[in-house]
């Protein structure tokens, strides 16, 4: 296994010189953030690129605001109504359209930096890009690594590009961990640097105190309500079934080389510690803060600086306690399975990610139950051929196949109603 947790590769020359910034996933939240710790350091970063799915009228007015040199959108209509509009206000972005795009405005020669933002397997294409390119990538897209974790970390090394994790949890693993500035390692043993586990902190999310009971009637506004952190709605969804931190379990695994055993998640409901590092010794070591994105994207922009990030102060005394409980795996089976997935290993974590994926959209789309989120990815999951991962065309086609096999089960569940 190959891991990149450090970021060795990093020009630290860079002083003076304006980083100019591709955001995948502009109009999202963390898009939208980025852009917002950018706006506080214009002498140190500019917008290259901003792209969007189909948000022609945001993408528009990011446009008109921070003039990148090109947009992209991934319909071909909605990046024709955005460039009538653009020409229309006088502004000279380019706008381009398509999933090639991407790839190529995340791999351009004049970008230095690219936040990886885009929700889902959607993001993998131009993140690989990135890295084959050499750029320093703001990590916030899970499903890169989810699928493609070896061939992705692998891509890393191999183009020279430097990798830091933008999830709150990571990017609290990655700075309390001892090995940011030591010389670059392909393998790093976390026993072998004295540490004993990585603790990842979860929020427990809208149902943390849920019964079973209750879980089977919860709504679909009940699970977009997250108690702590302004996230888009597949995001927020994937919190509620702690799907979300299962995911970042495989996350875990390829960014710091750590086992399943390594990785223990723990549930502390103020969201003030966003993870922590134990060590040989007995010492823990955490990172703590607002539950704010702004500060892991400052960190990333800035890194190896401290940037403002326009993030207010953590204030303990008023905050006052902090709690911490086990996950009760009962209630919430997606962690159970997203471990599993891990454990089993090859294209079951891409798997497990597709049929999330699906089953998301359809409790969203009132298809089906909360309940029935984790019964679907089993099902699925269960039912799977597993291979090793030999290439990203390979999980393409795994990621399809495992979306066909979801779908099924929901028209089976539609015929059983």
């Amino acid at each position: 296994m190959v891991s990149v947790s450090s970021v060795d590769n990093v020009d630290l020359n860079t002083q003076g010189k304006v980083q100019q910034v591709t955001i995948l996933g502009a109009t999202g939240t963390i898009g939208t953030q980025t852009l917002d710790v950018i706006s506080q350091h214009p002498e140190r970063f500019g917008v290259f690129a901003l792209t969007a799915s189909t948000n022609v009228e945001g993408l528009f007015d990011l446009c008109i605001k921070y003039q990148p040199r090109y947009a992209v959108l991934l319909s071909a209509s909605a990046a024709s109504a955005l460039a009538d509009k653009l020409k229309s206000a006088g502004v000279a972005t380019t706008v381009l359209q398509g999933e090639t795009a991407l790839s190529e405005v995340a791999s351009h020669q004049d970008v230095d930096v690219v936040m990886a933002a885009i929700v889902g397997a959607a993001g993998l294409h131009p993140a690989m890009a990135a890295a084959k390119a050499g750029k320093r990538i703001l990590l916030a897209n899970k499903e890169t690594l989810v699928m493609a974790g070896n061939l992705f970390m692998q891509a890393v090394i191999d183009g020279g590009a430097t990798l830091l994790p933008i999830d709150s949890e990571h990017n609290a693993i990655f700075q309390v961990m001892p090995y940011q500035r030591t010389p670059y390692q392909q393998t790093r043993v976390l026993a072998d640097m004295g540490v004993k586990r990585i603790l990842l902190t979860a929020s427990g999310g809208p149902f943390r105190n849920a019964s079973i009971e209750q879980l089977h009637n919860v709504t679909r506004a009940q699970a977009l309500n997250h108690p702590n952190w302004v996230m888009g709605p597949k995001i927020t969804i994937d919190s509620a079934t702690m799907m979300n931190k299962g995911l970042e379990v495989i996350e875990a695994h390829w960014l710091f080389n750590a086992s399943s055993a390594q990785i223990e998640v723990v549930v502390h409901p103020q969201s003030v510690i966003h993870s922590m590092v134990e060590y040989n010794d007995g010492s823990v070591l955490a990172q703590l803060g607002n539950p704010d994105m702004r500060t892991p994207i400052a960190y990333g922009l800035g890194y190896p600086d401290r940037l403002v990030s326009g993030v207010s102060s953590l204030d303990l005394l008023k905050i006052g306690r902090l709690d911490f409980c086990a996950p009760d795996q009962s209630k919430f089976p997606c962690l159970r399975l997203a471990y599993e997935a891990l454990d089993i290993g090859g294209t079951a974590p891409a798997i497990l990610n597709a049929a999330n994926e699906i089953a998301v959209e359809a409790f969203l789309a009132d298809q089906i139950g909360f309940m029935e989120i984790p019964a679907l990815i089993d099902s699925v999951l269960s039912k799977s051929n597993i291979e090793a991962v030999t290439s990203i065309p390979q999980l393409v086609d795994v990621d399809a196949t495992a979306r066909r096999a979801a779908k099924q089960w929901l028209s089976t569940l539609s015929v059983a109603h």
